[in-house]
């Protein structure tokens, strides 16, 4: 048993690391994404045109620094387990939550985006993405990020959730199983 959670510990560092990684490479796609054209003035489409993209920035950062805090905390004190029951609680908690936050911010971007890609003729919103193509497909590729980062939080949070709920009888209701001592 002992060894199957420290395989489950390392996978989940493994997930934690990749979702670092999507999430700051989506952070920087978007961050860093700007083009300029002349089209009888000068314009320059950048990631502040689209409120939603601009959250979206802070929260690829959140989540970023939320994971490679987690990977830290795994690599020096283990994960939570025995008398820290409540902290387990608390991460399954903040796990779900920075899901919930990137696939929310991610949905709102990309609704957006679909927008500047279509346009909207009731509202005179012309099209961008035939003007502005390089922004656009980077930003399709932030988009990318997001989603695929979403999906490996899933996972984390199904680690997280096996971690705190194997603490539990699966007998009765929330009834914590005995603590056996190793002496």
């Amino acid at each position: 048993m002992k060894m199957k959670f420290e395989n489950m510990v390392k996978s989940e560092g493994v997930v934690r690391v990749l979702t670092v990684l999507i999430l700051g490479l989506g952070a920087c796609l978007v961050g860093s994404n700007s083009q300029t054209k002349v089209i009888l003035i000068r314009k320059t489409a950048t990631f502040k045109d689209l409120e939603a993209l601009y959250i979206s920035l802070y929260i690829y950062c959140i989540g970023a620094a939320y994971n490679l805090l987690r990977v830290c905390n795994n690599c020096f004190h283990g994960n939570f387990k025995g008398p820290n029951l409540p902290l387990a609680w608390a991460a399954l908690f903040f796990d779900q939550i920075m899901v919930y936050l990137t696939y929310g911010v991610t949905t709102a971007a990309t609704q957006a985006s679909i927008i500047a890609i279509t346009g909207q003729n009731n509202f005179q919103w012309m099209k961008l993405c035939n003007r502005f193509t390089r922004f656009c497909i980077q930003m399709g590729g932030a988009m990318v990020c997001g989603y695929l980062a979403c999906f490996l939080m899933i996972l984390v949070t199904s680690f997280s959730a096996f971690n705190l709920f194997s603490h539990y009888s699966p007998k009765q209701f929330l009834l914590l199983k005995p603590i056996i001592s190793s002496s």
